[in-house]
């Protein structure tokens, strides 16, 4: 069944009420941390993605924020933030930043929701997904910079590339 087949009254659910019957219908793990937060784990190819989406009534913000654990050695660094630079310059939606003392690469967005605009299942779905693509698409990248000694441009060629056919 298609997201736009579900009985969603959207003007009445809060948009985490969208969220969590989304992580109902994927079947991902979900925790509904309050009534304005909810945290999932995405399975992805590379990894599990912890992903927080957080309600704001006062920006009328949808934030998500996608993050995977990471821990580069101190002297790559550098490397790592002209990664997430070029990473960010490919990114129509959203954007990577690594925080350090947490040891956490984070894909983050907010969709704003101003004047009482509501989010479908389906918009929220795509930001779930676009996040995911997203982590998908540079994680390698991010790795080669991180443990394979590769610079980032060398690196980014993985996540520019495009495959044809099938393995």
């Amino acid at each position: 069944m298609s997201l736009s087949e579900h009985d969603f009254q959207t003007e009445d659910l809060h948009p985490i009420d969208i969220v969590e019957h989304l992580a109902q219908h994927h079947d991902w793990e979900f925790d509904r941390v309050a009534d304005d937060q909810i945290a999932m784990a995405v399975e992805g190819q590379w990894r599990t993605y912890s992903i927080t989406l957080a309600w704001s009534g006062h920006d009328e913000t949808l934030r998500l924020i996608c993050t995977f654990e990471m821990e580069p050695p101190e002297a790559r660094l550098p490397q790592i933030y002209e990664i997430l630079n070029r990473a960010n310059d490919l990114c129509w939606a959203g954007a990577f930043t690594y925080w350090h003392a947490q040891r956490l690469m984070v894909y983050r967005y907010g969709l704003l929701l101003s004047g009482g605009q509501v989010a479908g299942p389906e918009q929220i779905d795509t930001l779930i997904t676009t996040a995911v693509r997203a982590a998908e698409r540079f994680y390698p990248a991010f790795q080669l910079v991180a443990w394979g000694d590769r610079t980032p441009e060398d690196a980014m060629q993985v996540a520019i590339a495009e495959a044809y056919g099938r393995a």
